[in-house]
């Protein structure tokens, strides 16, 4: 196996295990390798060290935490492998230019100092675009539900193919074009939930629905990063699409999440409700399109 093949095996084992003992001995006995040897072949794959990748990436996991969950941020600090809630705060500071503390408080997202993880693998690339977009009045259904964060990867799929039978549910026609709305807050009983609200919406012109209670919302003009998505967004491939643009692309890019909607704009092809099959539905099959933005500030 050459030294390619080796650190990318590597990197998903630390990746997968970064609230775990990572000292450099434990590493090098992972890859079967003197610590010294280890470090070199690293150093010479990633052009990084070690040790500081696996801190920034626990600092960059860390970061997450503090924005998603109301976790106590000494817990948080243990958990990524800092002896001490000071510890952790100078090596955060250093890192994101800010404390941990200011870092959840404050409204907008930056994500520069989000060190992504290091992928070796071919990853298909993502088209992404800078938009200004107009105010646009909606009407939809919302609908609300609950995770703890290392539940998201498996729940994201389903939460999606749950909603969209929803508005299927409660519409008497479908529109050609539908959005998908969403933001999330602390769950206020769990600390290590958060609270998802996401509204199916159509323009006001398109809505047609029965026996639903349906609310009036605005997307904000503004500026906004746009990404095009293909593939079956009730699948796998949408988490992993999720996770690049989070976890690689807005840090490479050096934005800043402004306050506001994550929009997920669906053009659909022309059918009819008596023509879903709800049983064997299959969302991809009704999409000719499909982008997603968020709000951002550069």
């Amino acid at each position: 196996m050459d030294q390619t093949n080796i650190i990318r095996d590597l990197l998903r084992w630390i990746d997968d295990n970064l609230d775990k003992p990572l000292s450099l001995d434990n590493v090098a006995a992972k890859a079967g390798y003197s610590k010294w040897h280890l470090q070199r072949m690293f150093k010479d794959v990633t052009d990084q060290a070690i040790g500081a990748y696996i801190r920034a990436r626990r600092l960059s996991r860390a970061a997450v935490a503090l924005r998603l969950t109301s976790r106590p941020i000494l817990d948080i600090a243990l958990q990524y492998r800092f002896d001490s809630q000071q510890t952790f705060t100078r090596a955060f500071k250093k890192q994101f230019s800010l404390t941990p503390a200011y870092y959840r408080r404050t409204d907008e997202w930056c994500a520069t100092g989000i060190c992504p993880p290091i992928i070796l693998d071919d990853h298909r690339h993502l088209d992404h675009e800078f938009v200004q977009m107009q105010e646009q009045p909606l009407i939809g259904l919302e609908q609300s539900c609950s995770y703890a964060l290392e539940e998201w990867s498996s729940a994201c799929s389903q939460m999606r193919r749950t909603f969209w039978h929803y508005y299927l549910d409660h519409t008497t026609s479908i529109a050609s074009e539908v959005f998908g709305l969403h933001h999330a807050i602390h769950n206020t009983e769990k600390e290590d939930e958060q609270t998802v609200f996401y509204t199916t919406a159509v323009k006001p012109e398109d809505a047609s629905f029965n026996n639903a209670e349906y609310s009036h919302l605005t997307i904000p003009a503004g500026e906004y990063v746009k990404f095009s998505f293909s593939g079956e967004p009730t699948s796998g491939a949408m988490q992993e699409f999720l996770y690049q643009i989070y976890g690689v692309y807005l840090p490479k890019l050096n934005l800043t999440r402004r306050p506001g909607y994550d929009i997920e704009h669906y053009k659909l092809k022309d059918i009819k409700v008596s023509d879903i099959n709800y049983k064997n539905d299959d969302p991809k099959s009704h999409i000719a399109a499909f982008d997603y933005y968020i709000p951002i500030r550069r």
